[in-house]
């Protein structure tokens, strides 16, 4: 008995540090607000993909003959759902709306995933979802609310377009999470580690990919500090969220539930609304704190529908 405490406890602890890591994801678009999303975007997977690289070299003779054609391919959409188009519209997001608008909005994951793999065998009917649905609904009800009628800096129109671009990280991080589960119950012969080390990589050649284009749309000149914070931001949040915030989350998984593993991606955005107002310096609006209790409250309610019937939510890089 005493092993199992210690073991959720140490989940626990697990679960609130790689959400404080993953926090600093809605952070990096305004410690590096003088460049464009994707640029911020090439920064941070350049860096992923390096530090995949050097932990899957010493592994990768053996790995590359547990993997397919078609696995190369499913990894290719993964690196564009999951990172690349999640991270170009989470910037948008921030650098438009602010961290607490958008931080808010992909707090719904969990829900949204559920949605989606609502037609799954044995999944979850969606009528035992309503009271999380209705919740959720009330929930981005305030937030855009907050976004129309009360901007920090007076401009409805850039707070609409930066939570539409919220919006739409959300859609494709749930695509990426939904796929990323299905593909993985598909490859026993592959750890999620590996996993995560190769979307890297694939992640990292994409962005290669897309340097010309960001040379082409964004030519503003910078000071030599302004690359050098951007460099800076780019390997810390590769190092800390997309490497060691995935370690932290892949330790906890092993060790509590599946039911107490979904509380734990609250703290993503409990952490990512505290740097939020320290950034910004004020107390969060009333609306604010109405969303983030609906956003717990529908996230809760909706693990509680699963207590009988759970199914695993694999998670990657966000």
């Amino acid at each position: 008995m005493s092993g199992t405490h210690n073991n959720t406890l140490v989940g626990i602890a697990c679960g609130i540090g790689a959400g404080a890591l993953w926090g600093l994801v809605f952070l990096a678009p305004e410690l590096a607000r003088d460049f464009a999303p994707l640029q911020l975007a090439i920064g941070r997977y350049l860096f992923y993909g390096l530090f995949s690289a050097l932990l899957l070299a010493p592994i990768w003779r053996g790995l590359r003959m547990r993997l397919t054609r078609r696995d190369g391919w499913v990894l290719v959409w993964l690196a564009l759902s999951g990172n690349v188009v999640y991270y170009v519209l989470l910037a948008s997001a921030v650098q438009l709306g602010g961290i607490a608008m958008t931080s808010l909005v992909i707090g719904f994951l969990p829900v949204a995933v559920t949605i989606i793999g609502s037609r799954d065998r044995g999944a979850v009917p969606l009528r035992r979802l309503a009271p999380s649905l209705l919740l959720c609904a009330a929930g981005a009800l305030c937030i855009g609310w907050q976004a129309m009628s009360m901007p920090a800096d007076g401009d409805v129109g850039r707070h609409l377009l930066g939570l539409l671009c919220g919006i739409g990280a959300l859609a494709s991080w749930t695509c990426f999470a939904v796929t990323n589960s299905r593909w993985l119950a598909r490859l026993p012969q592959v750890s999620v580690h590996e996993w995560n080390l190769l979307t890297g990589i694939v992640t990292c050649a994409l962005t290669l990919l897309l340097v010309p284009l960001a040379l082409l749309l964004h030519r503003d000149a910078h000071a030599p500090s302004a690359w050098l914070l951007l460099l800076g931001v780019s390997a810390g949040v590769a190092l800390f969220a997309s490497m060691l915030g995935n370690a932290l989350w892949n330790r906890m998984s092993r060790l509590l539930p599946l039911t107490l593993v979904g509380q734990m991606i609250l703290f993503e955005t409990l952490f990512a609304l505290v740097y939020a107002f320290l950034w910004e310096q004020r107390l969060p609006t009333l609306l604010e704190t109405i969303a983030f209790a609906l956003v717990v409250a529908s996230v809760a309610s909706c693990l509680a529908a699963h207590r009988n019937r759970p199914a695993p939510i694999a998670i990657g890089s966000v």
